[in-house]
C-alpha cells in the first residue's frame, strides 16, 4: 500500500520562529522579544467593535457636516461675510475753548497725513501758565491691542473740558472697511460724516489771567508759600475775568499721556498739583470776614457806628476752667478808642472780639446772629460756578463744635475767635469774591460763571436787600483800609480801591498764616470784585496776598486799560 504525498505542502525548512519552546531553549528566552511566543488569531469580537466604531465616528463627522454645510450654512456664511466687514470712527473735531477775546485756549491737533481724520486727535492747550486748573484736561481716545477703538471720543475729566463735555463732544462719523484674510482692505464706505462739538467762549481775559498766575507764582516762590489763588469777577454779570490756582498742571501733557514721568511728578507732589483752590480749596478766613461781622452788628443795633471801643492790646475773660486765672485774647496791636469805621481799617480784634461776642458793657451780635449775617452773603455756601468740584465751607457754631469735639459745649471765647475769622472757620476764594461783590454792588450777590454772555447764569443773583447806609459806613471804612490802613499796597493813583486785608493763623502752634485780600473798584462806581489767597507761607508773611492784586491792577492799567473805563 503506498501514500502519495502532496509536495505543496511540505516545508523544505522549518523557521527559527517556528521551534515550539521545550525545556531545552526555555533559559534562552528573552521575555522582551517575540521569540519563543506562540501566535494568536484576532478575535472576530474585536474586529465587530473597531468596525462599529469607525462607522460611528463617520456617521458623526457627516452629521455635523451636513448640520454646518446644511441646516446652518448660510448663518454661518452670513457671519462670516460680517466677518470681512468692520466699522471704524471718523473722528468729530471737539469744540474748541476761546478767551473773551477770541484767544485760542484748547484746539485739536491732527495728524497732517491723516487727511481723512480715520485716527484721532490730540487735545492741545495754550502754553501760557494759569490755565491748567481752569481747562482741566481730557481722555483722549483709546485702541486695544488689536488697533480697535475702545474709547472713541474725548472724555472731559476736570475743568472747563469736564463741566462743558457735553457741548464740546462732536459725533463721529462712520465708515465700514472690507478686509479679506490677511487684513488688506479691499473697500471703504462712508456711512455718516461727523459732526464737530460746540465751540465754547469763556469770560476769562487771558492776558489778565496770565499775569494774575504769575504774579501769584512768583510771591509764592519768593515768600515760601505753598500754593495760591486769584479771582477777579465783573459784579454786574458775575463774569469771571480771572481764576487762577497755583500750583497747577499741564494740560497738554495730561491729555496726552505719554510724559508718564512728570504725570507721576503731579501724583506725588505734596502741594496738591490737581486741587483747584479757587474753588475747591478751604481756607480761615481771618479778618477778611470783619466787614460781614460789622454789617451784621449795624443791623442788629448791636453798636452805633460812631461809638468807641478801647482797644489796647487785649482782653481777658476768667478761664471757665481755672477761675482764678484768666483767658487773654490777644490784639495785632494797640490802636486806643475806636469806632467801627478805624476798627475795619487796621483790623482790630478786639473791637470785633466785644462787638462779636460781647464783654463787659458792650453786648455782643451772638453766635447765632454771626452765623446768620456771613450766611446771608453766601459765605461757606456753594456759588454755583459752572465749575465742578466746588467745596462748602463752615462757620463754627455751638451744633458743630457739639458733632466735631465730642459734645464740647459752646464757649465765648469760640465766638470771639470766629468774629474774626478764625476757629473753624473755612472758606473759598471764590465765595469771598462773591460776597464782597454783595457789598460793591448794594446787596445784590451775582453768581459767578466763567462761559461769556450766559444769560441764565447772569440772571441768577440774590437781593438781600440790605440796609444802604449800614452799606456806605462798611464801603467807606475799606477804602479807608487802602488810604490809612492795612492795605495801602492798593492805593494806586490810577484806580480808587476798596478792600479789606487779612492774616489768618493756621497749623499746630499758629506757625504758618494765610495772607488774603479782597475787594472791589473803581471805589466810586464799583463794576469789579476781586480776592487773593496765598496759602500756608511763613508767620510773618502777612500784606503779601495785597502786593499780588496790586501788581495785578498795575498790570491791568498798562495792558487792559479799557477795565477803568
Amino acid at each position: 500500500m503506498k501514500f502519495k504525498i502532496n509536495k505543496k505542502k511540505i516545508k523544505q525548512e522549518i523557521d527559527l520562529d517556528e521551534i515550539f519552546l521545550d525545556s531545552k531553549n526555555l533559559p534562552n528566552f528573552n521575555t522582551q522579544q517575540f521569540e519563543g511566543r506562540l501566535e494568536k488569531a484576532i478575535p472576530k469580537s474585536s474586529i465587530f467593535f473597531l468596525g462599529a466604531f469607525f462607522i460611528f465616528t463617520a456617521f458623526v463627522f457627516i452629521f455635523k457636516l451636513s448640520d454646518l454645510q446644511i441646516i446652518r450654512g448660510e448663518a454661518f456664511y452670513k457671519k462670516s461675510e460680517n466677518n470681512t466687514l468692520s466699522e471704524q470712527p471718523i473722528f468729530a473735531d471737539r469744540g474748541l475753548i476761546y478767551d473773551r477775546d477770541n484767544v485760542l485756549l484748547a484746539w485739536n491737533t491732527w495728524d497732517k497725513n491723516d487727511i481723512n481724520k480715520f485716527s484721532a486727535p490730540q487735545r492741545t492747550y495754550i502754553a501760557d501758565p494759569g490755565f491748567g486748573l481752569l481747562l482741566g484736561y481730557t481722555s483722549s481716545p483709546s485702541r486695544d491691542s488689536s488697533g480697535n477703538y475702545w474709547q472713541d471720543t474725548f472724555i472731559g475729566k476736570d475743568g472747563v473740558e469736564k463741566y462743558y463735555n457735553d457741548q464740546l463732544t462732536g459725533v463721529n462719523g462712520v465708515r465700514i472697511t472690507e478686509t479679506d484674510v490677511r487684513g488688506q482692505i479691499q473697500s471703504e464706505n462712508t456711512v455718516s460724516l461727523p459732526k464737530a462739538g460746540e465751540d465754547i467762549k469763556l469770560s476769562i481775559d487771558s492776558r489778565i489771567e496770565k499775569a494774575m498766575y504769575n504774579y501769584i507764582e512768583s510771591m509764592a516762590k519768593d515768600v515760601s508759600f505753598s500754593g495760591g489763588a486769584g479771582a477777579l469777577m465783573d459784579i454786574k454779570t458775575g463774569e469771571l475775568i480771572a481764576l487762577t490756582s497755583y500750583p497747577e498742571y499741564n494740560s497738554t501733557i495730561l491729555s496726552s499721556g505719554q510724559d508718564t514721568k512728570t504725570i507721576n511728578e503731579y501724583f506725588s507732589d505734596k502741594r496738591k498739583v490737581f486741587l483747584n483752590r479757587a474753588v475747591s480749596g478751604l481756607y480761615t478766613p481771618g479778618s477778611i470776614i470783619k466787614p460781614f461781622i460789622a454789617y451784621g452788628a449795624l443791623a442788629e443795633n448791636v453798636i452805633d457806628p460812631l461809638k468807641k471801643i478801647l482797644a489796647n492790646g487785649s482782653i481777658s475773660i476768667p478761664n471757665p476752667f481755672f477761675p482764678d486765672m484768666k483767658t487773654i485774647f490777644k490784639d495785632h496791636g494797640s490802636f486806643g478808642y475806636i469806632d467801627m469805621t478805624k476798627a475795619i481799617t487796621v483790623s482790630s480784634d478786639v473791637y470785633f472780639y466785644e462787638v462779636g461776642g460781647g464783654f463787659q458793657d458792650q453786648k455782643g451780635l451772638g453766635i447765632d446772629n454771626i452765623d446768620k449775617y456771613v450766611s446771608l452773603f453766601g459765605i461757606a455756601a456753594k456759588t454755583g460756578i459752572d465749575l465742578g468740584g466746588e467745596k462748602n465751607g463752615i462757620i463754627p457754631t455751638p451744633e458743630w463744635k457739639a458733632k466735631t469735639f465730642n459734645g464740647e459745649e459752646w464757649r465765648v471765647g469760640d465766638t470771639y475767635n470766629t468774629s474774626i475769622g478764625q476757629y473753624g472757620f473755612q472758606v473759598t476764594p471764590i465765595q469771598m469774591v462773591r460776597a464782597v461783590a454783595g457789598i460793591a454792588n448794594n446787596g445784590i450777590i451775582p453768581t459767578p460763571h466763567i462761559r461769556l454772555g450766559d444769560k441764565e447764569m447772569e440772571a441768577k443773583k440774590t437781593n438781600i436787600n440790605l440796609n444802604p447806609d449800614y452799606l456806605k459806613i462798611i464801603q467807606n471804612a475799606m477804602r479807608d483800609v487802602v488810604i490809612e490802613g492795612t492795605a495801602r499796597a492798593l492805593d494806586l493813583p490810577t484806580v480808587k480801591v476798596a478792600a479789606k486785608s487779612g492774616t489768618a493763623q493756621i497749623g499746630y502752634g499758629n506757625t504758618n498764616t494765610n495772607s488774603w485780600i479782597v475787594g472791589f473798584f473803581p471805589y466810586d462806581h464799583p463794576r469789579y470784585s476781586f480776592a487773593i489767597l496765598m496759602e500756608k507761607g511763613p508767620k510773618a508773611a502777612s500784606g503779601n496776598a495785597t502786593r499780588v492784586m496790586s501788581e495785578v491792577i498795575d498790570y491791568m492799567t498798562a495792558n487792559t486799560p479799557e477795565y477803568f473805563k
